[in-house]
């Protein structure tokens, strides 16, 4: 295909790092040269030598790869790949909230603006968060922002009462609903299931695999990356995957010899899909669109971001 022979000739040309979420088209995923999610390809851009990141995802990830690769040039293909969750809170409104609680710690989720790291303590991502809860304090409030389901989520997890969620939300994830989950597994029973922690029923699914209406062997909370290795490893044949169906092309080319099927098929990101190979293209013959934060920005938003990182070791 000329277009994938052009896009290969000009990222050489530029000796460019090609990104690319597990939420992405199958031809984003096929040409990047790595994939996986925000955090860990975040780290991949700040360990390459390469000085040029094209970031196939939504903005705030490639504003945190910005933050974690001071002085290498960062673009996304399209400026309008946005994410509904880091939009459902600002820093005014976070700053509202600090006021309100001054004593309080915050604990932002990674999907979150570099603005909001900023005025964020511990930044955490679906894989640590409840780890990153726990090595704080008993006694010491935590605000949590942006994701009420993982908020809730965490809180249940770490038995924290004095945690505080933000009422924001991923448009895609908040779809699930347990029946949704009951009518999928009942025509697949032997099938695994895996649940993303941004997923509007997850608490559901941790009272009901008390109760034993979900098995407590086949039934796992995983972040994307999370997922990707469990497949790997697990025996299973069939897996119910609830997440953005993106993940799907991932884990099918990474396990052909296993099924995997979407809890909903409508689980589908306009945000992610944005990004085609003309983009692709276009960004790198035109360099565009770069990605900056601003300097003091970046200072403030990597504090809580190596936070993490230190706690996550």
């Amino acid at each position: 295909m000329e277009l994938i022979k052009e896009i290969n000739l000009w990222r050489q040309k530029r000796h460019a790092l090609i990104l690319a979420h597990n939420y992405q088209i199958p031809e984003i995923q096929d040409l990047a040269d790595f994939v996986g999610d925000s955090l860990e390809l975040s780290q991949k851009a700040a360990k390459t030598k390469s000085e040029l990141i094209v970031f196939c995802g939504v903005h705030f990830m490639a504003e945190t790869a910005a933050i974690l690769s001071p002085g290498k040039k960062v673009l996304i293909p399209d400026l309008n790949a946005g994410c509904s969750l880091a939009n459902s809170i600002t820093t005014r409104q976070l700053r509202r909230w600090k006021k309100r609680y001054p004593k309080a710690i915050v604990v932002s989720y990674v999907n979150t603006s570099a603005e909001v790291k900023a005025e964020s303590d511990y930044c955490c991502t679906s894989t640590n968060a409840v780890k990153i809860v726990n090595s704080l304090p008993k006694n010491q409030q935590v605000l949590f922002t942006p994701d009420i389901f993982l908020g809730d989520y965490v809180a249940r997890v770490t038995g924290r009462k004095n945690m505080i969620v933000y009422p924001g939300q991923c448009h895609v994830h908040a779809q699930v609903r347990p029946i949704d989950i009951m009518n999928k597994l009942k025509e697949y029973p032997q099938a695994e299931f895996l649940i993303h922690p941004e997923c509007g029923c997850v608490t559901n699914c941790m009272q009901y695999v008390a109760s034993g209406d979900l098995p407590k062997d086949k039934t796992h909370i995983l972040s994307t990356g999370g997922m990707i290795k469990y497949c790997r490893t697990s025996p299973a044949k069939q897996f119910v995957i609830a997440t953005e169906t993106g993940i799907i092309y991932r884990l099918q080319k990474d396990n052909p010899d296993k099924k995997f099927i979407p809890v909903r098929d409508g689980m589908i990101c306009q945000y992610m899909k944005m990004i085609t190979l003309e983009k692709l293209l276009n960004s790198l013959k035109n360099l565009e669109y770069e990605v900056k934060v601003p300097e003091k920005i970046a200072q403030k938003a990597r504090i809580p971001i190596q936070r993490m990182l230190e706690l996550s070791k």
